[in-house]
């Protein structure tokens, strides 16, 4: 009778597996719902003439006629190490104090508002200039360092620091911290710093989309003209910075490079004041508010109801039916390549044409590849789909291959003359899913900052919207909708974060590349 009633009290185990197959099914669900009201139609009449040509053009790399190539890489470069040098150190600063809510909070709309829409708001202020570009990154990394910086403290043995006496002032903690957790989560900090890097140069690569004269600014306008040749030239020179990082780029290395920077790109800008107070005091104040009395029913309101009816909710269910969509796509694609790193899967040869293939797909950026599927397919919801697709199954098809790698298999679970195929499918599958699932939630929330920039290129996303009413000087609408799109990415990240925890994951630290 006693051991009934503890039986009914007491609140089952979640059974893990279950739990993943169920989340699995409700995010592909919502995808496949998503299709019959997307626009995925090609527009172009003859796409594979266009493909054709852009293969022949990246088969005759024309690296002669790039004259600016070495001023676009080395601005690239720059921008990526002021801004993410400036992020690590805010974020390092800021993590420090990550246990309080307002921190907290702090971080996640600073990261919740893409680089690309803080480079359109300072551009406003500071033009075309250096500290536009270093602004725009290191704003929203510093939320993203501030987060995961914090997290690794918080996830750090605690072990040695119980070891010691009880802080009880302010320099005690900050010993303890110095002494005990610091030196445990500092090769989690430099490790992540590093590939925050990374990212970095591809945010860069972006901001020339919008003006700014990194390769993003050149590889627009050879595109644009139709010169794949010289398009591909800068696009494989951006590959091999990202292929050869693990050379030239090194902690010691890092300060010269930095300081080369500043001396080649200083990030300062004439700044006009007068310019800087009108724009923030009237020229981001909705309209009906600038008025000396104003009412919310006969101004405010009708204001926010057209603006709503006529942008906010089309844009936000492209955004929505393109990130959902774009979340399935990213999840096949990493299924199907993640073999390609796999030792287990493919041989050694085979293996080094897959990592090739990964760093290539997942070093070109979202905005790159959507800005290419435009010339190819029309101005519809598919050049976004692919891109996005491609670019993030890429890199979690890269993490996952990684992580197939540390599994042990054992005589008896390869049996002799087992298929590849076989032993994909009941050896390899069911022991990576669990963690490819906590990666891919992991990604969902990047993959809505990304749907929503797309838009800057003619797709009818929050982007596009946003875009639009710069293009106009309505820097109020343009402020709303920013708004939204940040309170958006953070409505999936919550959700995201929620599923995590469900699933039970424990984190790990090495995972944070996710």
């Amino acid at each position: 009778m006693v051991n009934a009633l503890k039986r009914a009290w007491v609140r089952p185990k979640v059974n893990r597996a279950a739990e993943f197959r169920r989340i699995s099914f409700w995010l592909a669900l919502a995808a496949l719902a998503c299709l019959p009201f997307a626009d995925l139609t090609v527009y172009q009449l003859s796409p594979a003439t266009e493909l054709g040509r852009l293969l022949v053009g990246m088969a005759t790399p024309d690296f002669l006629a790039t004259e600016y190539l070495v001023d676009a890489v080395f601005t690239t470069l720059a921008f990526a190490l002021q801004g993410i040098t400036l992020a690590a150190l805010s974020g390092f600063g800021l993590s420090l104090l990550y246990q309080l809510r307002g921190v907290r909070i702090l971080a996640a709309l600073l990261r919740s508002v893409h680089e690309l829409f803080w480079a359109l708001l300072f551009l406003q202020l500071f033009g075309l200039s250096a500290l536009t570009g270093v602004l725009a990154l290191w704003l929203p990394y510093t939320g993203i360092f501030t987060k995961v910086f914090g997290e690794i403290l918080e996830e750090v043995d605690r072990q040695p620091e119980a070891s010691l006496p009880k802080a009880t002032t302010l320099s005690q903690e900050i010993g303890l911290l110095l002494y005990s957790r610091l030196p445990l989560a500092w090769p989690h900090f430099k490790h992540y710093a590093r590939y925050r890097l990374e990212c970095g140069m591809r945010s860069s690569v972006v901001l020339g989309f919008v003006g700014l004269p990194t390769l993003g600014y050149h590889l627009e306008t050879a595109f644009r003209q139709g010169h794949y040749a010289q398009a591909s030239a800068l696009l494989y020179l951006f590959y091999l910075l990202i292929a050869t990082m693990k050379w030239w780029c090194r902690g010691a290395l890092l300060p010269l490079y930095l300081l080369a920077s500043l001396w080649f790109l200083p990030p300062i800008a004439s700044i006009n004041w007068d310019l800087v107070i009108q724009f923030v005091s009237q020229d981001m104040v909705p309209a009906p508010l600038r008025a000396e009395h104003w009412q919310w029913s006969a101004d405010l309101q009708p204001w926010l109801m057209m603006l709503w009816q006529e942008q906010i909710l089309p844009g936000l269910t492209d955004t929505l039916l393109l990130s959902q969509m774009a979340l399935l796509l990213t999840a096949l694609l990493a299924l199907v390549w993640f073999p390609l790193r796999s030792r287990w899967l493919l041989p050694k040869s085979l293996r080094a044409l897959g990592q090739l293939f990964l760093i290539v797909t997942r070093s070109t950026p979202e905005f790159v590849l959507a800005f290419v599927g435009l010339l190819m397919f029309g101005p519809s919801l598919l050049p976004a789909l692919l891109a996005l697709g491609i670019h993030n199954g890429a890199i979690i098809a890269h993490l996952i291959g990684g992580y197939s790698q540390t599994l042990s298999l054992r005589a008896d679970d390869t049996p002799k003359g087992l298929s590849r195929t076989s032993l994909y499918l009941y050896q390899i599958l069911p022991r990576v899913y669990p963690q490819f699932v906590t990666w891919l939630l992991y990604r969902w929330e990047i993959i809505q900052r990304e749907t929503a920039i797309l838009g800057v290129l003619g797709i009818t996303t929050l982007g596009f919207y946003i875009d639009s009413a710069f293009e106009e000087f309505r820097f109020d609408r343009a402020l709303v909708l920013i708004v939204v799109t940040a309170l958006l990415n953070l409505l999936v990240d919550a959700i995201a974060r929620r599923l995590r925890a469900r699933l039970q994951q424990p984190r790990r630290l090495q995972h944070r590349d996710a």
